[in-house]
């Protein structure tokens, strides 16, 4: 599974906290517009009974005590409803404040542990950078220095075998790069 970045992290985070923000919104609105559609149909329904009561107003006493209870009975649930929807809003920024509060800490933690990751590592490569260096110092030099031990005895013992008659001063073996290095 790929890593994510600090940068995609915060994005998801920020996303999911636009989306319930957006929930709520979605919500809020669907109640509000239910309540809206609740008011404006008992407005039209308290109207339509108006209308058709009034011509019958004086006859009709115990239908007009029957729409007052009505209304009596529905006005203090209405307002509950309202009263809830307020606390329920409430808990729902509360909420919403929570979650926020737990995404910046979350990202602050990864940042801190970024941090930390990148020191370990930079220390731990700095060690090795350190311990290759000791070792081409502490292997290199000796090695150079029997190589040439080594190549000084080879050319004194070519020296000392060189034959005069063959035509091959010692000067010209000493000196032959190949012989040197090989």
């Amino acid at each position: 599974m790929a890593e994510l970045n600090l940068q995609t992290t915060q994005l998801i985070i920020v996303a999911a906290v636009a989306l319930t923000m957006l929930i709520q919104a979605v919500v809020m609105l669907a109640i509000f517009v239910v309540l809206r559609k609740t008011i404006h149909t008992l407005h039209e329904e308290l109207g339509e009974t108006r209308a058709k009561v009034s011509v019958l107003i004086d006859k009709f006493e115990p239908i007009i005590e029957s729409t007052r209870d009505f209304l009596v009975h529905t006005a203090p649930k209405i307002e509950a409803a309202a009263t809830d929807i307020a606390v329920v809003t409430q808990k729902l920024r509360a909420e919403s404040n929570d979650v926020q509060a737990a995404a910046g800490e979350l990202i602050e933690r990864a940042r801190r542990q970024g941090a930390r990751m990148d020191s370990m590592m930079t220390k731990t490569l700095d060690g090795v950078d350190r311990a290759a260096t000791f070792m081409t110092d502490t292997i290199g030099k000796p090695m150079r220095q029997l190589s040439a031990v080594l190549a000084s005895a080879k050319a004194v013992v070519d020296t000392l075998r060189a034959n005069p008659a063959d035509g091959r001063g010692p000067t010209e073996h000493v000196n032959s790069e190949q012989d040197f290095y090989a």
